[in-house]
């Protein structure tokens, strides 16, 4: 049985990955065909995000019907193939199930519409405060209110994203079975992960005006979410040890996931949060153009980790995934840095207590997109922001410079295979540009490199198999107060693992405050390292991982 905590997941956003049909769509094939990649990295989870039959208003997380495969990605046979195919190779696929809301063009939503009472309560509807006034003052998070009026009914559905994405009330048990039903279903296939969507948002609280924000504080981590995924885990998953499940936690709080991932809780393995990829953030509006804070990035990091672990609960830890902008443009360096920082970046996480997550493309160093105008951007969120930012005054040019930067279409350019046409992700035309820059950034050109950043994640991979220290260490933040510096110990029985990571484009002298006599360097992205007995004079994104074990 492969233990989660030694695990790697490697996320897959099919529709960038591999296109094997030349449609300019990847999928479900495209996949098959590059596991041999995917095992020469080393991951041992694929968490593939949905494929399912979806209008596509949100690249899938919008699910018409839960049972089948849209037809652009494959067949279930394909599915059923590549599912064999990575059991042979020890690979586990991990589904991306999203359970707090389905497409308006689901089944079950039409039937509402069509005023089936039984369905309208698989939804909620609510009568507005009076004519033209929704019932509260929410916002969707894709902008403007998350209430739409139906006028059949003279009711409002909610939505807390698209308005085609009408949320499912969890508070109604036929639709709890029903989620159960869909999770065996897939576990009957081979499936041997779930990653769950926003699923601390599925049990509301109270319908009431957020005098003080958007009214997320009514509906995130709500009064009944610790019992709806208690029952999910007894009716489905949890009848199988050896399935891993995560749980995208949107806003959650640490006290909530001390359960969420807390061992003996029977809710999930671990969980995603958020906080440390708001840094670049003014509070939570992500929609404006501010250099990240470092020093919030590490306490922000240290907080949960050091939280968790005292609570006996397990992170996902991650930089990237297909709603981020990639890491090395964010925290790092697209310029004479570029390979250093990626590869610092990497052991930044790679090294805390929890279970990585590594994005396609990730492992490449791969970079924003770099789109210049609208036309090129697809992500509803974007597209509907594009109009907000210049309604609240903003030029198209300073709008188009935030989307550059906090855009979700920045993960999901097509993977970077080679240097041919379309960097050899299609032999067609992609649904979103290729970035231009796959000429050097691209999968063939870093495997003939023994120095490349995807040589340094596989390193990575194997020593958190290698050495028990990773994967179940305690940990201890270190130099907090640098201002530079992002470094922490890991022990574990009677092994210790320091990690240090300078996060900027200059050296740095690093003290260490206590004697690194006996460390070996498990791993640089330097060739050498000035490391002496009480510190080191770091280079420009230098990182180091250092072992010992005490008493020799």
């Amino acid at each position: 049985m492969t233990d989660f905590k030694k695990s790697v997941v490697y996320e897959i956003y099919p529709k960038s990955f591999y296109d094997s049909d030349g449609d300019g769509l990847g999928d479900i094939r495209g996949v098959t065909e590059k596991l041999d990649y995917i095992k020469e990295l080393g991951a041992d989870y694929i968490w593939l995000t949905p494929f399912f039959v979806s209008p596509q208003n949100d690249n899938g997380y919008d699910v018409e019907d839960y049972y089948h495969i849209d037809p652009r990605y494959g067949t279930m046979e394909e599915f059923e193939e590549l599912a064999a195919a990575a059991r042979e190779r020890g690979i586990g696929l991990m589904l991306d199930m999203v359970f707090n809301h389905t497409s308006s063009r689901h089944e079950w939503f039409r039937k509402a519409l069509a005023g089936d009472e039984k369905y309208k309560n698989f939804y909620i509807f609510k009568k507005g405060k009076g004519p033209g006034i929704p019932p509260t003052n929410w916002e969707s998070k894709f902008g403007g209110s998350a209430w739409e009026y139906v006028e059949a009914f003279d009711e409002y559905y909610l939505h807390l994203f698209d308005v085609s994405q009408p949320d499912l009330n969890w508070d109604n048990p036929q639709v709890r079975e029903e989620i159960q039903k869909i999770v065996r279903f897939w576990m009957e296939k081979g499936v041997k992960g779930f990653r769950f969507d926003v699923v601390n948002l599925i049990s509301k609280g109270e319908f009431a005006d957020d005098e003080e924000g958007d009214g997320r504080r009514f509906y995130t981590d709500g009064p009944n979410i610790h019992q709806y995924l208690k029952e999910l885990n007894e009716g489905s998953f949890g009848m199988d040890p050896e399935i891993v499940t995560v749980g995208e936690m949107s806003s959650t709080s640490l006290e909530n996931c001390y359960r969420y991932g807390g061992e003996g809780e029977n809710e999930l393995s671990m969980v995603f949060s958020f906080h440390h990829l708001k840094v670049d953030f003014v509070g939570n509006e992500k929609w404006v153009m501010v250099p990240y804070d470092f020093r919030k990035l590490k306490e922000i990091i240290f907080q949960w980790q050091t939280k968790m672990e005292e609570h006996r609960a397990w992170n996902a830890v991650f930089w990237c995934n297909h709603d981020q902008p990639r890491v090395v443009s964010r925290f790092g360096d697209e310029g004479p840095y570029w390979k250093e920082s990626a590869k610092m970046l990497a052991t930044a996480i790679h090294g805390l207590r929890g279970t990585p997550y590594i994005f396609q493309g990730e492992e490449l160093g791969m970079t924003n997109a770099g789109f210049r105008s609208i036309s090129q951007y697809r992500d509803v969120e974007s597209l509907n922001h594009y109009q907000i930012l210049q309604e609240k005054g903003l030029s198209s040019d300073n709008a188009l410079q935030i989307l550059g930067i906090h855009s979700r279409d920045n993960a999901r350019t097509p993977m970077q295979w080679n240097d041919g046409r379309q960097a050899g992700f299609t032999e067609g035309e992609p649904w979103i540009e290729v970035n231009p820059n796959y000429r050097y950034i691209n999968a063939q050109t870093e495997l003939r490199d023994e120095d490349s950043i995807f040589y340094y994640y596989r390193r990575l991979i194997a020593l958190r198999k290698q050495y028990d220290v990773i994967a179940y260490g305690d940990i201890c933040p270190a130099a907090e107060e640098d201002a530079q510096v992002f470094a922490y110990k890991r022990t574990w029985k009677d092994e210790e693992l320091l990690v240090i990571c300078n996060f900027y484009g200059w050296p740095v002298s690093w003290k260490s405050g206590e004697s690194l006599k006996g460390y070996e360097i498990l791993l640089g992205n330097y060739g050498e390292s000035s490391l002496e007995e009480n510190g080191a004079m770091l280079k420009p994104y230098e990182s180091l991982m250092l072992y010992r074990k005490r008493g020799e």
